[in-house]
């Protein structure tokens, strides 16, 4: 997969050579281009941007530089999207990460200063924000969103079970996670998860997700699809935690019938006085 970053400041994406993501540069399974538009730049000055038609404080990214710069690019082998990062964009998710991650490439436009001319929304497939507030630049939630869809790309993560079980892989938080020592500072590490009993323990850690995205994400577990598997858990957790009553009409709306018994009804009349 590859990722091309159109920017005026290519050293903030250094980030980018380290870690996972620099392992999979190394084996070719993504690939991240940096481009700087101000190369494009049509003036003797490589200047991009200019004051604002009808006034008002701030330079704008002018139109030019960044259509020249897009139109430069070699042309796709498979699909291509382009992102122009603003605050005005729909918000960035695990969703659209997964979307984005069967796209061959994605091209991310960065705006800087006081905003960018409108026509250049016309380059963008979409616009994506990473939040309700503003950066000073695109570059930070362009960093963020290539790292999110590049661990998706198979390979790059060295286990795939890893994906299934992380917060927001299937809607919810994940569960705590221990490692050694057993026993540190008077908290110990739950017996279950020392009994090697797998069904129960695969059990807990379900459980705990669900309660662990109650507490922290109540606008999340509203949203979550629940499993089959779901609801003896939901209602354990309702006993043991008072507040998740609150849900508890939802949740037994959706849960499934229980199975009719198998078997032959009685027949009318043959029932013992």
């Amino acid at each position: 997969m590859r990722f091309t970053v159109l920017t005026l400041f290519p050293e903030m994406f250094s980030p980018l050579q380290a870690s996972i993501l620099k392992r999979a540069q190394a084996a070719g399974l993504i690939q991240v281009n940096v481009v700087n538009f101000r190369e494009y730049a049509d003036n003797k000055h490589k200047s991009v941007d200019d004051v604002p038609y009808g006034g008002g404080a701030g330079m704008v990214l002018k139109p030019d530089p960044l259509f020249a710069a897009l139109r430069a690019l070699p042309e796709p082998h498979g699909s291509r999207q382009v992102i122009l990062l603003s605050p005005q964009g729909q918000v960035f998710d695990q969703a659209l990460a997964r979307a984005l991650a069967c796209e061959d490439e994605l091209v991310f436009i960065c705006g800087h200063y006081e905003g960018f001319d409108e026509r250049i929304r016309a380059l963008a497939d979409q616009e994506l924000s990473l939040g309700d507030f503003v950066l000073t630049g695109g570059e930070l939630a362009a960093s963020v969103m290539i790292d999110a869809v590049a661990r998706l790309v198979p390979g790059v993560l060295g286990q795939s079970e890893s994906l299934k079980e992380e917060s927001h892989g299937d809607g919810v938080l994940e569960y705590p996670q221990y490692t050694r020592p057993v026993e540190f500072e008077g908290q110990r590490v739950p017996e279950i998860l020392l009994s090697g009993h797998h069904a129960n323990i695969e059990r807990w850690r379900r459980k705990e997700a669900l309660w662990r995205t109650f507490q922290k994400r109540p606008d999340l577990f509203e949203r979550t699809v629940f499993l089959a598997s779901d609801y003896p858990l939901l209602e354990e957790l309702r006993q043991e935690h008072p507040e998740m009553e609150v849900f508890a009409e939802k949740w037994r709306a959706l849960a499934p019938l229980p199975k009719k018994r198998r078997g032959r009804e009685p027949e009318q009349g043959n029932n013992p006085a």
